[in-house]
């Protein structure tokens, strides 16, 4: 079935006023006679932050639609546990060199966070901008044992298992994964079927997209008659993805609408769902918020798991008593049950110099991205 009719801009006005106020428009001539306002979820916080970068949120609501933000941050969906376990790692173990991104750092735990803690003599953190860094860290180090504690979605998984790759390729002995994969497609049925929250349709991430391709969200159009959009991440680019849910909503035709087809292909990147088929597989996976969810996350295959920091240091994950008791509503926030600002921590005890949760830690976290464009710097 072919999308409904849109817009067509050129590159170079994408950015523009008038390319806003005229989708802006346009979404509005389709939603004027609809009963009550739309409920559309953004699933990736990059779609987030431009929504409020660019001020289209509070002008969305005015045409009648009311834009949420769903689970599209991998920092903030992972559990505490995991934290916990490479903090404990850390700071009873010498000779390790914990490699991560900067903002996994920052999370609160009941044990502090890792750029709190104190490790172990000979151990030390290192916050990395590739993966690559903590192969090379591992070359230049031998006496040291490196694990690279990553978190991330189908966007930055190929990356990170193709560590493993090359560790494997050069036989290095001292380099492994805590590896914290989560797959979109499966969180976004789980949010369906938890009926928590009444959805009309989904904005679906252009990252994402561009490694897994359309069909894994044809479940939502075929099976739950949910209509959805690909989008890239310029105002233009979430308008024109609205613009074709509203349209797939007036018309009763929910499919999966592709407009960043400038990047994403309809099958998607080949080359990266090769590696992640090779190195990983599929398993239940605990999500802050949303709860244990099958096959919805990823672990290395166990003919790789000598690199895996879970089997290589006897790892203990779990859930158990390593949940913080904290009055921080970050979990409703990613089920986009409420708004951040509906959270009593909100501004107050938590702010970005003083983080409660991983939504106000990582750059894609809703709570992060709303205190830094509402305007209100503290509720104090």
């Amino acid at each position: 079935m072919s999308p409904p009719a849109t817009i067509h801009l050129p590159f170079s006005n994408w950015r523009t006023k008038e390319t806003a106020d005229r989708l802006l428009k346009a979404i509005e001539a389709e939603t004027r006679n609809l009963p009550t306002p739309l409920k559309l979820m953004e699933v990736c916080g990059t779609h987030t932050m431009t929504l409020h970068r660019s001020g289209l949120k509070p002008r969305l609501r005015q045409v009648g639609i009311d834009m949420i933000s769903g689970p599209g941050c991998p920092v903030c969906i992972t559990p505490d546990y995991y934290h916990e376990a490479i903090i404990d790692l850390l700071v009873g173990r010498g000779d390790i060199l914990v490699c991560t991104f900067g903002d996994m750092t920052r999370v609160p735990t009941r044990k502090g966070s890792l750029q709190t803690v104190v490790p172990a003599p000979g151990s030390r953190l290192k916050i990395v901008y590739s993966p690559e860094e903590a192969v090379a860290e591992a070359h230049n180090q031998p006496e040291k044992q490196v694990i690279f504690f990553g978190a991330g979605f189908e966007t930055t998984i190929p990356g990170i298992t193709f560590t493993v790759k090359k560790a494997a390729e050069e036989k290095l002995k001292n380099y492994c994964l805590l590896t914290a994969f989560w797959l979109i497609p499966p969180a976004l049925k789980a949010i369906i079927e938890g009926g928590e929250l009444a959805i009309n349709g989904f904005i679906y991430p252009g990252h994402v997209s561009a490694i897994i391709g359309e069909k894994p969200y044809a479940l939502v159009a075929e099976t739950y008659h949910l209509p959805g959009a690909i989008a890239g991440f310029e105002p233009a680019d979430i308008l024109l993805g609205i613009l074709s849910v509203v349209k797939q909503i007036r018309s009763g035709q929910p499919l999966v609408a592709n407009e960043y087809r400038r990047v994403v292909k309809p099958e998607g990147n080949v080359e990266a769902q090769a590696i992640m088929e090779r190195y990983l597989i599929k398993t239940a996976a605990d999500w802050r918020g949303l709860g244990p969810i099958p096959d919805s996350g990823l672990k290395l295959r166990p003919e790789y798991s000598s690199f895996d920091a879970v089997r290589r240091f006897s790892l203990k994950l779990g859930s158990g008593s390593s949940a913080r008791k904290t009055a921080c509503r970050c979990g409703e926030v990613l089920k986009g049950l409420i708004a951040p600002t509906d959270c009593p921590l909100f501004g107050r005890q938590c702010r970005p110099d003083s983080p409660q949760g991983p939504c106000m830690v990582s750059y894609e976290g809703a709570c992060l991205i709303e205190y830094k464009f509402s305007g209100v710097k503290s509720y104090d």
